[in-house]
């Protein structure tokens, strides 16, 4: 699968990008308050979490010819979920930002759920992540659930705005 938008190309991850897209996720990390992640994944565990684990359904990369990998989108199952929705996380690189690359990534993603028969398509958001809670309502999910006063490693409280999209057929 590819697709293009505005000069991106998106594509299947291989094992070869483990290196580049789990650096490009542990600075979102490392910034913080964009991410439910709070400690840096090695590469093992980003492969097993978004590659190759039993619960992973895809994981697509944004890359552009003059610019390298930009962001990445993984599905999964996750046990909290009906076994028909799948469960979606979007990472963009923080600095340069390029714009489209969620878009992009959404658009293959959206196909791929499709066509692998998800229903629906859960975004569980932080409550102080205005980009990505604004992202996910641009890409057409709407909030189902909040769960109130989730805390962070380091104690503080902070909300779980649980988003849902409905996958067409």
């Amino acid at each position: 699968m590819t697709s293009t938008l505005a000069g991106l190309h998106v594509r299947p991850a291989t094992p070869g990008d483990v290196a580049s897209l789990c650096d490009l996720l542990n600075v979102i990390i490392g910034i913080g308050g964009t991410t439910a992640l709070e400690q840096p994944l090695t590469k093992a565990q980003f492969n097993e979490y978004f590659l190759e684990g039993a619960s992973c359904l895809s994981c697509l990369v944004a890359e552009a010819s003059d610019r390298g990998v930009l962001g990445f989108q993984g599905l999964g199952r996750h046990a909290d979920l009906p076994s028909d929705w799948a469960d979606i996380g979007t990472f963009a690189k923080a600095k340069p930002k390029t714009p489209g690359v969620g878009t992009a990534l959404f658009a293959a993603s959206r196909t791929l759920a499709a066509d692998l028969g998800v229903v629906a398509i859960n975004a569980t958001i932080r409550a102080d992540n205005r980009g990505g809670l604004a992202y996910y309502e641009k890409m057409g999910f709407r909030t189902y659930r909040t769960l109130e006063a989730v805390k962070l490693q380091d104690g503080r409280p902070v909300d779980r705005i649980l988003k849902r999209y409905l996958v067409e057929r």
